[in-house]
């Protein structure tokens, strides 16, 4: 990647998907980034299972896949035999050390430095939307509270009722 750092990283974050409520990069895309073809990973992968634990990296589901082809309106002609690898954060810096490249090695910093990006991201997004609802909760009884407010003020602010004047012949009783 001839980009500038902050560009690589983004460029690389935007290949970060979520997937069984984890942040993976697939097989094919850590494959471009990292300089090797795709089945070339994947062996690799094979051949160091006890390196790639559930947490590191997992086959994809066949409906997940097809979802992630809808998304991405793929071709459903000709393409993958297998189903795709998923990587963690962790699965990607592990894969780094197993293909054991000099490209794979440097580009795997940026590759930890986007999944970082990403998990900030979420962060702040989660924070400023717990913001968001506590400032609903306290204006839900706050707006309640002035419309109560303007009522009594309303009353307070209506002339006092006048006197009813009795019927009949009223004199004073002493």
């Amino acid at each position: 990647m001839s980009a500038t750092k902050g560009t690589a990283v983004a460029e690389i974050s935007q290949r970060i998907l979520l997937i069984r409520g984890q942040r993976v990069m697939l097989d094919s895309d850590l494959a471009v980034l990292y300089g090797v073809a795709t089945r070339r990973l994947n062996e690799q992968v094979k051949r160091n299972r006890s390196r790639f634990p559930a947490d590191f990296a997992f086959v994809l589901s066949d409906a997940e896949y097809r979802n992630l082809k809808s998304q991405f309106a793929t071709s459903s002609w000709g393409g993958r035999r297998k189903l795709p690898l998923a990587f963690t954060e962790h699965g990607a810096l592990m894969l780094a050390s197993v293909l054991n490249s000099q490209r794979a090695i440097e580009l795997s910093v940026l590759v930890i430095q986007a999944f970082v990006q990403m998990r900030q991201f979420v962060q702040a997004h989660a924070e400023i939307s717990s913001r968001i609802n506590e400032l609903e909760r306290r204006l839900g009884t706050h707006d309640a509270a002035v419309a109560n407010l303007i009522k009594a003020i309303r009353q307070l602010a209506l002339p006092p009722p006048k006197p009813s004047r009795p019927i009949g012949f009223t004199a004073p009783i002493e």
